[in-house]
């Protein structure tokens, strides 16, 4: 089981740092493209607002599949999410509300 979740830990903490250098590296190659293609300041800073704004919606788009590929993994190894943890929980004080209630009927 500690297996599963250090595997699951380092999965997300590659995807994140791969994400966080092609960020960096989106950065560094609109500014050379901004000095090669000669822009003004005022297209530089728009160029450089649609690449970072396509680079933000990409990152949404792989976020969303990591975490959408750890609940698939999760959910195959048989592992309990927080989510349905917090469920069970619910479940299990309302189950208590109703006995206790039941109870003090009698």
């Amino acid at each position: 089981m500690a297996d599963v979740i250090e595997f699951t830990r380092k999965a997300f903490l590659t995807g994140l740092g791969l994400a966080l250098t092609a960020k960096d590296e989106v950065e560094d190659l609109t500014k050379e493209l901004e000095k090669k293609m000669n822009m003004g300041e005022e297209e530089g800073k728009k160029f450089f607002h649609d690449v970072q704004k396509r680079y933000e919606d990409t990152q949404e788009k792989l976020e969303s599949r990591v975490e959408k590929s750890v609940k698939e993994f999760l959910k195959k190894a048989d592992i309990v999410t927080s989510d349905e943890l917090k469920a069970l929980k619910k479940e299990i004080r309302e189950l208590k509300r109703t006995i206790s209630q039941g109870a003090q009927e009698d």
